[in-house]
């Protein structure tokens, strides 16, 4: 028998196709509450952080947009209004793109709704401006395939951005932060969303996610140039850019 890859499931090991099928279910369940979900493990932040990042996106230009493990249009619908660039969302989950979908803000958009893996895009070399991710690669089994995936689909010059929870860097904050995400989101998850496993893998990803300049690394070896990073909020999350030569 051949032996199945492995990889992490927040703290548990699990082979890669179980992965998959475990993130599904999880955002699967937390679907329909997702930004309840995003409030319990931001303390309400997320809504500044997704602001401050699409407001850095330079867009003015871009023709076509991949807004990717896209979720239910949070990010999308904030690019809809600054650009009148095609916009696609792309996630691998159906359950989080049917909420988007459904959300009064689409009657008043053109974006484009695709359900797909990061891993393998349905799109030709050299198609979109720009590819955001937001609270999304953390989630992805195999982040090299993904980024590879990503700075095939992007045109030269084309511009990666990422945001994602990442580590604390402040020194002060790093244990109230730590004993909040253990102690409490679990907690709240259960309260508010009824599912305290969901919100703990998602606490434990968080953890098992590399560092910043880690993650940097990764964004370069995949090809990209001039890659860049910048904290919010002393570390909790971090913005991280690069561009295809």
């Amino acid at each position: 028998m051949i032996p199945q890859e492995t990889t992490h499931f927040g703290f548990q090991t699990t082979t890669t196709q179980e992965k998959t099928q475990r993130v599904k279910g999880v955002f699967d369940s937390v679907a329909s509450r997702y930004d309840l979900m995003n409030d319990v493990m931001s303390g309400g932040m997320h809504r500044l952080w997704k602001r401050h990042f699409v407001a850095s996106l330079p867009l003015h230009n871009a023709k076509r947009v991949l807004d990717l493990a896209g979720g239910t249009g949070d990010i999308s619908f904030s690019m809809a209004k600054r650009t009148n660039a095609q916009i696609t969302v792309c996630d691998i989950n159906a359950a989080m793109l049917e909420v988007g979908k459904a959300r009064p803000e689409a009657k008043k958009t053109t974006l484009e709704w695709v359900c797909a893996s990061a891993e393998s895009l349905p799109y030709p070399d050299h198609y979109f401006d720009v590819c955001t991710m937001s609270f999304g690669i953390r989630n992805v089994t195999n982040i090299p395939a993904a980024l590879l995936e990503i700075y095939r689909v992007l045109k030269p010059a084309g511009l990666f951005a990422c945001l994602e929870f990442s580590h604390v860097s402040n020194p002060l904050l790093k244990p109230i932060y730590e004993r909040y995400s253990f102690d409490l989101i679990p907690t709240f998850g259960k309260l508010v969303g009824g599912d305290r496993d969901a919100y703990q893998y998602l606490v434990e990803s968080i953890r098992k996610f590399p560092n910043q300049s880690a993650f940097a690394k990764m964004i370069e070896d995949a090809g990209f140039k001039n890659v860049q990073h910048r904290n919010l909020s002393g570390g909790i999350v971090a913005i991280h850019t690069g561009w295809k030569a």
